[in-house]
Protein backbone atom coordinates (compact mmCIF):
# COMPACT_ATOMS: atom_id res chain seq x y z
CA UNK A 1 0.00 0.00 0.00
CA UNK A 2 2.59 2.60 0.58
CA UNK A 3 4.80 1.53 -2.55
CA UNK A 4 1.30 1.99 -4.37
CA UNK A 5 0.42 5.53 -2.45
CA UNK A 6 3.87 6.62 -2.46
CA UNK A 7 4.35 6.45 -6.27
CA UNK A 8 1.53 8.39 -6.53
CA UNK A 9 -0.61 5.08 -8.48
CA UNK A 10 -3.86 5.65 -9.43
CA UNK A 11 -5.65 3.31 -7.33
CA UNK A 12 -9.50 2.63 -6.53
CA UNK A 13 -11.52 0.90 -4.13
CA UNK A 14 -13.73 -2.07 -5.39
CA UNK A 15 -16.88 0.18 -4.47
CA UNK A 16 -15.58 4.12 -4.04
CA UNK A 17 -18.43 6.95 -3.18
CA UNK A 18 -19.33 8.96 -6.40
CA UNK A 19 -17.11 11.97 -6.67
CA UNK A 20 -19.17 14.66 -5.29
CA UNK A 21 -20.73 17.60 -7.91
CA UNK A 22 -20.55 20.24 -5.41
CA UNK A 23 -17.45 21.68 -4.07
CA UNK A 24 -16.66 24.07 -1.76
CA UNK A 25 -17.12 27.86 -3.27
CA UNK A 26 -13.61 29.07 -1.47
CA UNK A 27 -11.47 25.76 -0.81
CA UNK A 28 -8.77 27.64 1.22
CA UNK A 29 -8.06 25.53 4.37
CA UNK A 30 -4.46 26.49 4.91
CA UNK A 31 -4.10 27.43 9.33
CA UNK A 32 -1.56 30.24 7.90
CA UNK A 33 -1.94 32.26 5.80
CA UNK A 34 -5.66 31.61 6.58
CA UNK A 35 -8.62 32.20 3.69
CA UNK A 36 -9.35 35.81 3.05
CA UNK A 37 -12.75 37.63 4.51
CA UNK A 38 -15.54 36.82 2.40
CA UNK A 39 -15.76 39.54 -0.24
CA UNK A 40 -12.19 40.08 -0.48
CA UNK A 41 -10.23 41.49 -3.48
CA UNK A 42 -7.56 43.29 -3.85
CA UNK A 43 -9.12 46.11 -5.85
CA UNK A 44 -11.19 47.30 -2.49
CA UNK A 45 -8.27 48.02 -0.91
CA UNK A 46 -7.46 51.82 -0.42
CA UNK A 47 -3.78 52.41 -1.98
CA UNK A 48 -3.44 56.09 -0.90
CA UNK A 49 -1.07 55.82 1.83
CA UNK A 50 1.08 53.21 -0.76
CA UNK A 51 4.50 54.77 -1.79
CA UNK A 52 4.63 57.25 1.20
CA UNK A 53 6.58 57.20 4.21
CA UNK A 54 5.38 55.23 7.21
CA UNK A 55 6.95 57.98 9.45
CA UNK A 56 4.86 60.43 7.53
CA UNK A 57 1.21 62.23 8.54
CA UNK A 58 -0.55 59.51 6.31
CA UNK A 59 1.04 55.95 7.41
CA UNK A 60 1.18 57.12 10.79
CA UNK A 61 -1.96 57.96 10.65
CA UNK A 62 -3.21 54.51 8.84
CA UNK A 63 -0.77 52.48 11.68
CA UNK A 64 -2.60 53.98 15.00
CA UNK A 65 -5.98 53.09 13.46
CA UNK A 66 -4.89 49.66 12.64
CA UNK A 67 -3.81 49.58 16.15
CA UNK A 68 -6.78 51.27 17.74
CA UNK A 69 -9.44 49.04 16.13
CA UNK A 70 -7.79 46.16 16.80
CA UNK A 71 -7.54 46.90 20.57
CA UNK A 72 -11.57 47.84 20.41
CA UNK A 73 -12.49 44.47 18.20
CA UNK A 74 -10.86 42.32 20.61
CA UNK A 75 -11.73 43.95 23.84
CA UNK A 76 -8.74 44.37 25.46
CA UNK A 77 -8.71 46.10 29.26
CA UNK A 78 -8.00 50.49 28.24
CA UNK A 79 -4.59 50.36 30.16
CA UNK A 80 -3.08 47.70 27.53
CA UNK A 81 -1.01 48.43 24.93
CA UNK A 82 -0.90 46.92 21.50
CA UNK A 83 1.79 47.33 18.96
CA UNK A 84 2.69 46.79 15.44
CA UNK A 85 6.07 44.61 15.56
CA UNK A 86 8.17 42.65 12.99
CA UNK A 87 8.59 38.94 11.50
CA UNK A 88 4.80 38.21 12.56
CA UNK A 89 3.45 35.85 15.82
CA UNK A 90 7.11 34.42 15.78
CA UNK A 91 8.91 38.10 15.72
CA UNK A 92 6.06 39.17 18.59
CA UNK A 93 6.73 35.70 21.03
CA UNK A 94 10.82 36.27 20.46
CA UNK A 95 10.21 40.33 21.76
CA UNK A 96 8.41 39.53 24.69
CA UNK A 97 10.68 35.81 25.97
CA UNK A 98 14.12 37.88 25.24
CA UNK A 99 12.50 41.08 26.73
CA UNK A 100 10.88 40.17 29.81
CA UNK A 101 12.08 36.89 30.90
CA UNK A 102 15.64 35.89 33.33
CA UNK A 103 14.44 38.07 36.21
CA UNK A 104 11.97 35.65 37.99
CA UNK A 105 11.71 31.45 37.92
CA UNK A 106 10.24 30.56 34.39
CA UNK A 107 7.01 27.73 33.50
CA UNK A 108 6.93 26.37 30.08
CA UNK A 109 4.05 24.63 29.05
CA UNK A 110 3.70 23.02 25.36
CA UNK A 111 1.77 20.51 23.95
CA UNK A 112 2.85 21.20 20.11
CA UNK A 113 5.88 22.51 17.83
CA UNK A 114 5.23 26.06 18.75
CA UNK A 115 5.11 25.75 22.13
CA UNK A 116 8.51 23.77 22.30
CA UNK A 117 9.99 26.12 20.20
CA UNK A 118 9.67 28.56 22.92
CA UNK A 119 10.75 26.15 25.63
CA UNK A 120 13.73 25.77 23.36
CA UNK A 121 14.19 29.48 23.17
CA UNK A 122 14.45 29.36 26.93
CA UNK A 123 16.24 26.81 27.87
CA UNK A 124 18.80 26.35 25.47
CA UNK A 125 19.02 29.90 23.77
CA UNK A 126 18.35 32.00 26.89
CA UNK A 127 19.73 29.04 28.90
CA UNK A 128 17.21 29.74 31.97
CA UNK A 129 16.80 26.85 34.42
CA UNK A 130 12.95 26.56 34.08
CA UNK A 131 9.56 24.18 34.62
CA UNK A 132 9.04 22.59 31.60
CA UNK A 133 5.73 20.76 31.34
CA UNK A 134 4.68 19.25 27.99
CA UNK A 135 2.34 16.68 26.08
CA UNK A 136 2.04 14.74 23.59
CA UNK A 137 0.00 15.90 20.36
CA UNK A 138 -3.86 15.81 21.36
CA UNK A 139 -3.38 16.29 25.22
CA UNK A 140 -2.44 19.29 27.08
CA UNK A 141 -0.24 19.85 29.57
CA UNK A 142 -0.44 19.71 33.61
CA UNK A 143 -2.32 23.23 34.33
CA UNK A 144 -2.47 22.38 38.21
CA UNK A 145 -0.39 24.13 40.58
CA UNK A 146 1.97 26.69 39.12
CA UNK A 147 3.82 28.82 41.23
CA UNK A 148 2.28 32.20 40.70
CA UNK A 149 5.69 33.95 41.55
CA UNK A 150 7.09 32.31 38.11
CA UNK A 151 6.87 33.50 34.70
CA UNK A 152 4.24 31.02 32.86
CA UNK A 153 4.72 30.75 28.79
CA UNK A 154 2.32 29.01 26.87
CA UNK A 155 0.44 28.93 23.66
CA UNK A 156 -3.58 29.51 24.07
CA UNK A 157 -4.54 27.58 20.96
CA UNK A 158 -1.78 25.36 19.45
CA UNK A 159 -2.04 25.68 15.42
CA UNK A 160 -0.77 21.85 14.87
CA UNK A 161 -2.20 20.23 17.33
CA UNK A 162 -5.56 21.29 17.81
CA UNK A 163 -5.81 21.63 21.31
CA UNK A 164 -6.05 24.86 23.59
CA UNK A 165 -6.85 25.50 27.19
CA UNK A 166 -10.16 25.27 28.21
CA UNK A 167 -10.38 28.68 30.16
CA UNK A 168 -7.98 30.78 32.05
CA UNK A 169 -9.47 29.78 35.86
CA UNK A 170 -6.04 27.74 36.16
CA UNK A 171 -3.89 30.95 36.11
CA UNK A 172 -3.85 32.55 39.73
CA UNK A 173 -5.29 36.21 39.69
CA UNK A 174 -3.16 37.49 42.47
CA UNK A 175 -0.18 36.16 40.49
CA UNK A 176 3.43 38.48 40.64
CA UNK A 177 5.50 36.85 37.81
CA UNK A 178 3.91 37.18 34.21
CA UNK A 179 1.97 35.57 31.47
CA UNK A 180 3.16 34.81 28.23
CA UNK A 181 0.59 33.88 25.69
CA UNK A 182 1.09 33.04 22.36
CA UNK A 183 -2.60 33.98 20.88
CA UNK A 184 -2.14 33.43 17.00
CA UNK A 185 -4.96 31.13 16.22
CA UNK A 186 -6.80 32.10 19.50
CA UNK A 187 -7.71 36.01 18.90
CA UNK A 188 -11.02 36.67 16.95
CA UNK A 189 -11.89 33.48 17.54
CA UNK A 190 -11.66 32.30 21.10
CA UNK A 191 -12.98 33.89 24.08
CA UNK A 192 -9.55 34.82 25.37
CA UNK A 193 -9.78 36.17 28.90
CA UNK A 194 -6.97 39.17 28.64
CA UNK A 195 -7.35 40.30 32.29
CA UNK A 196 -5.05 36.87 32.96
CA UNK A 197 -2.43 37.54 30.13
CA UNK A 198 0.10 39.74 30.47
CA UNK A 199 1.92 39.52 26.99
CA UNK A 200 -0.16 38.88 24.66
CA UNK A 201 0.96 37.82 20.89
CA UNK A 202 -0.66 37.17 17.25
CA UNK A 203 -0.45 38.07 13.52
CA UNK A 204 -2.40 39.18 10.87
CA UNK A 205 -2.41 35.92 8.66
CA UNK A 206 -4.39 34.27 10.88
CA UNK A 207 -8.18 34.17 12.35
CA UNK A 208 -8.72 37.26 9.95
CA UNK A 209 -7.30 36.13 7.14
CA UNK A 210 -4.51 39.86 6.96
CA UNK A 211 -1.21 39.32 4.84
CA UNK A 212 2.06 37.72 6.32
CA UNK A 213 4.94 39.68 8.34
CA UNK A 214 3.77 41.24 10.70
CA UNK A 215 2.69 40.74 14.37
CA UNK A 216 1.25 42.57 17.49
CA UNK A 217 2.26 42.56 21.10
CA UNK A 218 -0.13 43.15 24.26
CA UNK A 219 1.19 44.18 26.87
CA UNK A 220 -0.26 44.69 30.16
CA UNK A 221 0.33 47.36 32.88
CA UNK A 222 2.25 44.69 34.61
CA UNK A 223 4.17 43.87 31.88
CA UNK A 224 5.31 47.31 31.10
CA UNK A 225 6.52 48.03 34.84
CA UNK A 226 8.77 45.13 34.58
CA UNK A 227 10.28 46.27 31.42
CA UNK A 228 10.91 49.84 33.17
CA UNK A 229 11.98 48.25 36.27
CA UNK A 230 13.12 44.90 35.88
CA UNK A 231 14.83 44.74 32.67
CA UNK A 232 16.31 41.67 31.38
CA UNK A 233 19.72 40.41 32.33
CA UNK A 234 21.21 40.72 28.26
CA UNK A 235 22.15 42.69 25.61
CA UNK A 236 19.08 42.61 23.13
CA UNK A 237 19.23 43.53 19.56
CA UNK A 238 17.72 46.49 18.32
CA UNK A 239 14.47 44.83 16.75
CA UNK A 240 13.66 43.81 20.15
CA UNK A 241 14.08 46.94 22.06
CA UNK A 242 10.64 47.91 24.09
CA UNK A 243 12.65 50.32 26.58
CA UNK A 244 15.00 53.47 26.23
CA UNK A 245 16.25 55.08 28.90
CA UNK A 246 14.43 52.45 31.40
CA UNK A 247 11.38 54.14 29.80
CA UNK A 248 8.64 52.24 27.37
CA UNK A 249 9.09 53.12 23.86
CA UNK A 250 5.43 54.43 24.27
CA UNK A 251 5.76 55.27 20.20
CA UNK A 252 6.07 51.91 19.53
CA UNK A 253 2.33 51.73 20.53
CA UNK A 254 0.99 54.39 18.46
CA UNK A 255 2.13 53.01 15.27
CA UNK A 256 5.79 54.10 15.08
CA UNK A 257 6.77 51.10 14.25
CA UNK A 258 10.39 49.79 15.15
CA UNK A 259 11.28 48.66 11.08
CA UNK A 260 9.64 49.77 8.05
CA UNK A 261 5.73 48.08 7.51
CA UNK A 262 4.07 47.17 4.51
CA UNK A 263 1.71 49.79 3.79
CA UNK A 264 0.05 47.52 1.33
CA UNK A 265 -0.09 45.04 4.45
CA UNK A 266 -1.91 47.68 6.63
CA UNK A 267 -4.67 48.43 3.78
CA UNK A 268 -5.37 44.80 3.83
CA UNK A 269 -5.73 44.38 7.83
CA UNK A 270 -7.90 47.63 7.90
CA UNK A 271 -9.71 45.84 5.36
CA UNK A 272 -10.24 42.66 7.73
CA UNK A 273 -11.41 45.08 10.35
CA UNK A 274 -13.75 46.37 8.40
CA UNK A 275 -15.09 43.02 7.43
CA UNK A 276 -15.03 42.05 10.88
CA UNK A 277 -17.32 45.05 12.28
CA UNK A 278 -20.01 44.62 9.67
CA UNK A 279 -19.89 41.00 10.54
CA UNK A 280 -20.80 41.36 14.08
CA UNK A 281 -17.55 41.89 15.85
CA UNK A 282 -16.19 39.39 18.83
CA UNK A 283 -19.02 37.69 19.04
CA UNK A 284 -20.24 36.84 15.89
CA UNK A 285 -16.63 35.96 14.97
CA UNK A 286 -16.22 33.03 17.53
CA UNK A 287 -19.83 32.11 16.93
CA UNK A 288 -18.84 31.73 12.93
CA UNK A 289 -15.64 29.68 14.17
CA UNK A 290 -17.68 27.27 16.56
CA UNK A 291 -20.24 26.94 13.77
CA UNK A 292 -17.46 25.90 11.20
CA UNK A 293 -15.74 23.72 13.70
CA UNK A 294 -19.63 22.37 14.53
CA UNK A 295 -20.09 21.33 11.16
CA UNK A 296 -16.55 19.54 10.66
CA UNK A 297 -17.19 17.72 13.76
CA UNK A 298 -20.52 16.63 12.36
CA UNK A 299 -18.83 15.15 9.51
CA UNK A 300 -15.84 13.43 11.81
CA UNK A 301 -18.76 11.60 13.60
CA UNK A 302 -20.17 10.18 10.51
CA UNK A 303 -16.65 9.00 9.26
CA UNK A 304 -15.29 6.05 10.21
CA UNK A 305 -11.74 6.31 8.77
CA UNK A 306 -10.69 9.64 10.38
CA UNK A 307 -11.18 11.06 14.47
CA UNK A 308 -9.90 14.12 16.32
CA UNK A 309 -6.55 14.36 17.31
CA UNK A 310 -7.85 16.07 20.50
CA UNK A 311 -10.38 13.50 21.86
CA UNK A 312 -11.53 15.92 24.56
CA UNK A 313 -14.09 17.91 23.92
CA UNK A 314 -12.93 20.77 25.87
CA UNK A 315 -9.80 20.71 25.20
CA UNK A 316 -10.07 21.16 20.92
CA UNK A 317 -9.89 24.01 19.11
CA UNK A 318 -12.43 25.42 16.90
CA UNK A 319 -9.95 26.70 14.52
CA UNK A 320 -7.23 24.54 13.27
CA UNK A 321 -9.28 21.38 13.69
CA UNK A 322 -6.49 18.32 13.48
CA UNK A 323 -7.67 15.01 12.62
CA UNK A 324 -5.67 11.98 12.48
CA UNK A 325 -6.67 8.78 10.52
CA UNK A 326 -8.30 5.51 13.03
CA UNK A 327 -5.55 3.13 11.58
CA UNK A 328 -2.26 3.95 13.23
CA UNK A 329 -0.90 0.83 12.51
CA UNK A 330 1.31 2.19 9.99
CA UNK A 331 2.48 5.46 10.03
CA UNK A 332 4.77 5.27 7.42
CA UNK A 333 1.95 4.21 5.19
CA UNK A 334 -0.30 7.39 6.74
CA UNK A 335 2.15 9.97 6.04
CA UNK A 336 2.00 8.70 2.15
CA UNK A 337 -1.74 8.78 2.40
CA UNK A 338 -2.12 12.16 3.63
CA UNK A 339 0.08 13.93 0.67
CA UNK A 340 -1.90 11.40 -1.82
CA UNK A 341 -5.56 12.69 0.10
CA UNK A 342 -3.69 16.27 -0.08
CA UNK A 343 -2.37 16.11 -2.99
CA UNK A 344 -5.88 15.29 -5.01
CA UNK A 345 -7.80 17.82 -3.48
CA UNK A 346 -5.96 20.09 -5.02
CA UNK A 347 -6.09 19.26 -7.99
CA UNK A 348 -9.77 18.92 -8.34
CA UNK A 349 -9.61 22.13 -6.73
CA UNK A 350 -11.73 21.25 -3.59
CA UNK A 351 -9.10 21.76 -0.82
CA UNK A 352 -6.13 23.51 -0.51
CA UNK A 353 -3.64 23.09 2.08
CA UNK A 354 -5.10 20.24 4.72
CA UNK A 355 -2.38 17.60 5.34
CA UNK A 356 -1.51 17.71 9.09
CA UNK A 357 1.90 20.12 9.79
CA UNK A 358 4.45 18.44 9.35
CA UNK A 359 5.71 17.39 13.51
CA UNK A 360 2.24 16.00 14.19
CA UNK A 361 1.22 12.65 13.43
CA UNK A 362 -0.36 12.03 10.19
CA UNK A 363 -3.62 13.27 9.18
CA UNK A 364 -5.41 16.87 7.97
CA UNK A 365 -5.72 20.20 9.51
CA UNK A 366 -8.66 21.97 8.04
CA UNK A 367 -8.93 25.65 9.69
CA UNK A 368 -12.51 26.52 10.84
CA UNK A 369 -11.79 30.09 12.00
CA UNK A 370 -14.06 33.00 11.12
CA UNK A 371 -13.18 33.97 7.63
CA UNK A 372 -14.52 30.61 6.29
CA UNK A 373 -17.78 30.09 5.42
CA UNK A 374 -19.77 26.97 7.54
CA UNK A 375 -21.51 26.15 3.75
CA UNK A 376 -17.68 25.53 2.21
CA UNK A 377 -16.83 23.28 5.32
CA UNK A 378 -20.66 20.91 4.58
CA UNK A 379 -19.32 20.87 0.80
CA UNK A 380 -15.63 19.62 2.41
CA UNK A 381 -16.96 16.58 4.06
CA UNK A 382 -18.04 14.78 1.11
CA UNK A 383 -14.72 15.23 -1.09
CA UNK A 384 -12.71 14.36 1.96
CA UNK A 385 -14.27 10.80 2.11
CA UNK A 386 -14.25 10.49 -2.33
CA UNK A 387 -10.44 10.86 -1.55
CA UNK A 388 -10.14 8.55 0.94
CA UNK A 389 -11.37 5.44 -1.22
CA UNK A 390 -9.58 7.08 -4.30
CA UNK A 391 -6.51 6.45 -2.46
CA UNK A 392 -7.69 3.13 -1.09
CA UNK A 393 -6.30 0.11 -2.96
Amino acid sequence: MTEAIAAGADVRPAKPRTKPHIKPARPNFSSGPCAKPPGWSADKLDTSALGRSHRGTVGKAKLAEAIERTHALLRLPSDYRLGIVPASDTGAMEMALWSLLGPRPATMLAWESFGAGWVTDVAKQLRLDADVRTAAYGQIANLSGIDPESDVVFTWNGTTSGVRVPDAEWIATDRTGLTICDATSAAFAQDVDWEKIDVGTFSWQKALGGEAAHGMLVLSPRAVERLEQEPAPRPLPKIFRLTKGGKLIDGIFRGETINTPSMLAVEDWLFCLDWAQRSGGLDALIARADANAAALDDWVQSADWIEHLASDPAIRSNTSVCLQFADRSDEEANHARQKAIGQLLEREGAAYDITAYRDAPPGLRIWCGATVETSDIEALGPWLDWAWDATTP
